[in-house]
This record gives C-alpha cells, sequence and structure tokens, in this order.
C-alpha cells in the first residue's frame, strides 16, 4: 500500500469537490471517529465467538468502514504533516521495547 499515492487520490478527490474547507485537523478527527463507531456498530450485541465469524456481508461492511477510517486518518496526518509510515513504525517500535516481541 503506498501512503503517498493513496494521500495523491484523497486530495484529487477533495480538490474535485472543494472539500478542503472542511478538512480541518478537528473534522477529519472526528469524521475518524464518526467512521470508527459504525465499524462498532457491526459487532454491537455479538459474542466473542459471533465476532470472530462474521458473515460476507457484515465482513464486506466492516471492510468498508476500516477503509474510511484509515482514509481520514491519511487525510489527518495530511493536514497536520505527520508522516503515517513514521508515525506507525515509531509506535511499533515503542510497543516493541514496552512490551516485547517474538
Amino acid at each position: 500500500m503506498n501512503l503517498d499515492a493513496l494521500t495523491q487520490r484523497l486530495h484529487a478527490i477533495r480538490d474535485h469537490n472543494a472539500w478542503r474547507g472542511f478538512h480541518s485537523p478537528k473534522n477529519l478527527a472526528m469524521a475518524a471517529s464518526v467512521e470508527m463507531a459504525e465499524l462498532v456498530e457491526i459487532f454491537q450485541w455479538l459474542s466473542e465467538e459471533q465476532s470472530r465469524q462474521l458473515d460476507p456481508d457484515q465482513l464486506a461492511h466492516a471492510g468498508q468502514e476500516i477503509g474510511d477510517v484509515v482514509l481520514y486518518l491519511l487525510l489527518l496526518c495530511s493536514e497536520l504533516g505527520i508522516d503515517m509510515n513514521q508515525a506507525v513504525s515509531a509506535k511499533l517500535a515503542d510497543s516493541e521495547r514496552r512490551f516485547g516481541h517474538a
């Protein structure tokens, strides 16, 4: 997954629709949160076992919501000047240091 290419495609959609004015960090963080809530809603009321065995429609819906969350986070990183690859790599290294790894 080339994050720079994805971000460029997102910017093209944003610019084509004149959405730049709405893409403040605050709004993008809130939009990502809303999409995350939509992902959580798929699992609401499911047992632990059911949550591991989604039917094809639920699985497709989960994939769509995950995509929405990631795309909003890419836009947020762009607005804030954060390199997502670097941020994720640094966080993973910190987790490995703190919690160990295999």
